[in-house]
């Protein structure tokens, strides 16, 4: 009579699966089949692994954040960029999202291209006016050589607009 392939096993968790091995060498299925119930099944297994993912990940996401926003903060202060305003929700985002696309802008513009230092500071200045965190966050994904003419393009809505009284 031959050694059986199907195997049931109730694992750690207490699920119990039927388990093919006729992959297995005919020896050995019996001592798999025990090392399989002294593990979670499958699901279980998957469960517990992504949930620990999605703990490492938000953990991973947050010192990252934490990171390029005291790297915009720093950068803000050095180059004198005025705070932004909006939601609070949104102002770290949208300070980060200036930050990295000014510093590219200025890497593909006066390093990498043939913008000089004279221009690039009149397109500073002029990111300087535009102090709506939205207005950057909506920028975010723009190319970085498009920076003046996004700039030139912006509203009064997005711009720092002196109190009249």
């Amino acid at each position: 009579m031959p050694v059986k392939t199907e195997w049931a096993v109730t694992h750690s968790c207490g699920h119990e699966h039927t388990h093919d091995l006729s992959a297995r060498p005919a020896d050995r299925r019996a001592g798999y089949a025990r090392w399989l119930a002294s593990r979670d099944c499958t699901d279980c297994w998957r469960a517990q692994r992504d949930g620990n993912r999605d703990e490492e990940r938000a953990a991973w996401i947050a010192a990252r954040r934490a990171e390029e926003q005291e790297a915009a903060t720093e950068w803000a202060e050095r180059y004198g960029m005025p705070p932004l305003s909006g939601p609070a929700s949104v102002l770290d985002w949208g300070e980060r999202c200036r930050h990295q696309l000014v510093t590219a802008s200025y890497q593909t513009l006066v390093t990498e291209g043939d913008l000089t230092e004279e221009r690039w500071r009149q397109v500073e200045d002029l990111a300087r006016t535009v102090d709506r965190a939205g207005w950057w966050v909506d920028q975010r994904e723009a190319a970085p050589g498009d920076l003046p003419e996004l700039l030139d393009a912006a509203t009064d809505a997005d711009r720092v607009v002196e109190n009249p009284f």
